[in-house]
């Protein structure tokens, strides 16, 4: 037999079985990262025309603006390009045939970067996904969309961040009022639509916002409404502190007077009793008087908090009619009336595709801009949210420069407008002394004229002849 104590330790099965599990976890998130899909990914590198088509929507008038393919002014990366609105005062409209797609049954996020390097005064910088056919020449203002999503700015009270949805043909703002980004830096906006009508908006991978369709558009009736005719019951306490029973006045408080003496008063040296009568000192307030007695206040053991009107399940619009006045409001109405009366009293009825866009086909930029100069880039759709944030990682990896290209390039804008500045001031000073000399001149002239006229009719006198 052999000797129990010679044979080797078996391995750390629990160890193994760690490293196991481990090893498992990574090869299911790398495949459910490999899983992810990106639909459509532009970084506007070289031979970006041919994947987009520029519109002719009002060329014909004169008011069509060009993109043109630049970094900007200032970029982390000059390099790195993406298109800029080129004239001031013009319509943009460009768009790219994308493969068609349905965010049914998942994840549906549109990002891009915007940076704003003109004091833009009035227009948009959003971007809009699109569905059904669309002749790209002659896409614009009018072109139907699913979703526009960005900012909008004009002058200093309109900084929003859009935020449209398409469902059955009709298109649905969002009812919350966000605030975009005003710097001149570029910044990331991020939308993310999820299967159950939840949605995020992200600035610079950071959540601006976040809902659910069903009570951020007004798609759908609401699920829940306050209750029609509800009363607050006579029992309710809704006073958070009364006074205290227990209290009592002080003895002798009524008896305090408001005013008293001035102590501190003086009889006056030239106070005259015969004319002046009997001084008496003035009065003032008396600390001790603490104004009538009232007893002090205390917790409410029987506060119910301010009632409020209880939401229900919603049965149905009833436009704030109640039951009771229901078959009155039926006699007054006609058979017209009485069609639309019971249309409207259709009860919520739930759509499990309320998120679902109809199936995109193209992505375009359409923007009116009174000053131009933003440059679009980096637009993604895809289905992960997590590969949305290592884009905005990635490029913000430069951050710092593009601040420090942005000071520069601001410290030459100033030295420049402090130089024509100069100009015009040295230019307004040279004309201010032409149009003195100018006057001095002519003074001189007028004076000389005046003089020899003067002289001249002082000789022809007569009584100079004679003499």
């Amino acid at each position: 037999m052999a000797n129990l104590s010679t044979i080797s330790p078996l391995p750390n099965i629990t160890k193994l079985f760690s490293l196991f599990l481990l090893a498992q976890l990574l090869v299911l998130s790398h495949f459910s990262h490999t899983l992810a899909e990106i639909i459509f990914e532009e970084r506007f590198d070289d031979g970006w025309q041919s994947r987009w088509v520029k519109s002719d929507w009002k060329r014909a008038e004169g008011k069509a603006g060009s993109f043109k393919h630049t970094a900007g002014t200032w970029a982390a990366d000059p390099d790195d390009k993406g298109i800029q609105t080129s004239t001031d005062a013009r319509h943009y409209a460009i768009s790219a045939k994308i493969p068609e797609f349905s965010n049914k049954n998942r994840t549906l996020v549109l990002q891009y970067s915007i940076k704003f390097e003109q004091d833009i005064e009035c227009g948009g910088g959003y971007i809009k996904l699109l569905s059904a056919y669309v002749n790209q020449k002659k896409f614009g203002g009018d072109t139907p969309y699913s979703l526009m999503f960005g900012p909008d700015l004009c002058g200093k009270d309109t900084k929003k961040l859009h935020l449209i949805l398409s469902y059955q043909g009709q298109n649905y703002p969002l009812k919350k009022d966000l605030q975009c980004e005003t710097d001149k830096l570029t910044h990331f906006y991020t939308f993310i639509l999820r299967p159950d009508a939840t949605y995020s908006i992200l600035i610079d991978n950071r959540e601006r916002d976040s809902g659910s369709m069903y009570t951020d558009f007004d798609i759908l009736p609401p699920q829940k409404i306050k209750q029609v005719g509800a009363k607050k019951p006579k029992d309710w306490d809704d006073r958070e502190y009364i006074e205290d029973p227990d209290d009592v006045k002080p003895e002798g408080y009524d008896s305090i007077p408001a005013e008293i003496p001035d102590p501190n008063a003086k009889e006056p040296d030239n106070w005259d009793e015969d004319e002046d009568g009997i001084w008496k000192h003035p009065k003032v307030p008396n600390p001790a008087y603490k104004g009538p007695w009232k007893r002090k206040k205390i917790k409410n053991p029987n506060y119910k908090g301010k009632w409020k009107v209880p939401w229900i399940d919603n049965p149905g619009q009833l436009h704030h009619a109640t039951i009771q006045d229901l078959h009155i409001r039926l006699k007054r109405l006609n058979i017209l009336n009485l069609l639309y009366f019971f249309a409207i009293l259709s009860e919520f009825e739930d759509d499990p595709d309320l998120y679902v866009l109809k199936p995109i086909k193209y992505i375009g930029i359409e923007v009116w801009q009174v000053k131009a100069g933003s440059v679009f880039d980096n637009i993604l759709i895809c289905d992960d949210p997590d590969y949305a944030k290592e884009v905005v990682t990635d490029v913000f990896a430069n951050r710092e420069i593009e601040k420090e290209a942005f000071e520069e390039a601001e410290k030459a804008r100033r030295a420049k407008e402090e130089k024509e500045a100069e100009r015009s001031r040295e230019e307004g000073e040279r004309r201010r002394r032409e149009r003195d000399n100018g006057r001095q001149s002519r003074h001189k002239d007028r004076y000389r004229d005046r003089y020899r006229k003067h002289r001249r009719d002082y000789l022809d006198d007569d009584y100079h002849d004679e003499l």
